[in-house]
């Protein structure tokens, strides 16, 4: 409403200006202009002094048959709104008073005039009669002008705030993943710990209670060492992925046969897997570029999870093969496979298919970390892992090893 103001009084002001000036224009392209100048008594070019002039002036001059021109004045007039930042449309009406209607106009023509600003009407005759009025056609441009560095600062002011309101709903969403993450890891961990401790605390009251001799008492010490090696395996594996994802875990790269890693993970499986179990190997590839240990605990997770998801009886095939760019290491099962929809977060850390609901029903426990340390592994060598499964038939993992990364390595 100010910059509405401020614009109709500066257009009403170099309205009275224009008029006074081309009352001069029209002295001055009068041939003899004695007379029209002694009715100035000043410098022509002092427009200041005139206002209270104008209307004897333009009274003399229709009488010496130079009345107002109107292209003259919109000249005057629109140079003069130019200068005080007013760019836009105008039209100047000559009006007869008496009935309001319009004699002559001058300037922008077909051009709506809602919204527009209207001066004052200047009289031009003694009589009142006749009089200027100019109108200010779209002055809302002009207004959006002078409001730019407002408008500019508003809109980042507004984006400012809209980033922190989505940067904020960020937060609130990833501090809600990381209580639900933290729930759900704190319910895995228990219930895959539970058991271990108590198979200890159990052997250890035998031990101690000295009721066992021979073969029992051994059985008694096999137990409680296979569930504290349990438990240090879940703790190395948890330190082994935090240093892998802050990048302070180094490799040990060198060439290794693999036959003998996947022939003594083949042994150890059978014996503690308490199904049975069926292994088959096809390695065509038989030296393999990158860290054994790491490479070798990533293929214990994948047979792990091939015997956990299965049923009473599984068969695990595994093969080794190359071509032009891969190695390659495929562990693949026939159990109970997992849905599309799983697929996409089974890498994820403490993640795993349907996995706390699993272990609320009394099936297979872990913390979700096997996955997540095969992917990690696989990325450490510069590699990837993928997955191939038909819900309800099997699954199929595949650990690639880039071997452009193993010529570099080896130059």
């Amino acid at each position: 409403m100010l910059l509405w103001n401020d614009i109709k009084e500066k257009a009403e002001e170099q309205l009275w200006v224009s008029a006074e000036l081309e009352v001069i224009y029209r002295v001055e392209s009068m041939p003899d202009a004695d007379q029209p100048r002694e009715i100035l008594s000043g410098p022509i070019e002092d427009a200041g002094n005139l206002t209270k002039m104008i209307v004897p002036l333009h009274e003399s001059l229709i009488q010496w048959g130079f009345p107002i021109d109107m292209s003259q004045l919109d000249s005057i007039y629109t140079s003069k709104l130019k200068e005080q930042h007013i760019q836009t449309d105008i039209v100047l009406n000559h009006i007869n008073m008496k009935d309001q209607s319009v004699i002559q106009s001058a300037g922008a023509s077909g051009v709506s005039s809602l919204g527009a600003i209207k001066t004052e009407i200047i009289p031009i005759r003694e009589d009142g009669s006749e009089g200027i009025q100019a109108v200010i056609l779209n002055p809302y441009v002009t207004i959006f002008e002078r409001m730019g560095l407002i408008l500019i600062a508003t809109a980042l002011i507004m984006v400012f705030v809209a980033a922190c309101i989505v940067y904020q709903i960020k937060v609130i969403f990833f501090q809600n993943k990381i209580a639900k993450l933290r729930e759900d890891f704190s319910y895995a961990m228990v219930h895959d710990m539970k058991t271990p401790l108590s198979s200890i605390q159990l052997g250890l009251r035998l031990l101690y209670s000295n009721k066992q001799t021979g073969e029992k008492r051994e059985k008694s010490f096999q137990i409680v060492e296979d569930e504290v090696a349990h438990l240090l395996a879940l703790t190395n594996k948890v330190l082994t992925l935090s240093k892998m994802e802050s990048g302070k875990l180094r490799l040990d790269n060198k060439k290794f046969r693999i036959a003998p890693v996947i022939n003594d993970l083949i042994e150890k499986f059978s014996v503690k897997a308490g199904k049975e179990t069926l292994f088959s190997t096809d390695i065509r590839q038989e030296l393999v570029y990158g860290d054994e240990e790491f490479l070798k605990e990533a293929i214990s997770n994948l047979i792990d999870n091939a015997i956990k998801y299965s049923g009473d009886s599984v068969r695990i095939d595994i093969s080794v093969g190359s071509d032009d760019t891969y190695t390659w290491i495929r562990v693949k099962d026939n159990g109970f496979g997992i849905s599309h929809q799983d697929q996409k977060k089974i890498f994820e850390k403490f993640e795993r298919a349907a996995a706390i609901d699993r272990n609320r029903k009394g099936g297979a426990a872990g913390f979700g970390l096997g996955l997540n340390y095969v992917y990690r592994v696989a990325e450490a060598h510069g590699g990837e892992v993928r997955v191939f499964s038909i819900e309800g038939q099997s699954s199929e993992f595949t650990i690639y090893l880039p071997i452009l990364i193993q010529t570099i390595e080896t130059l």
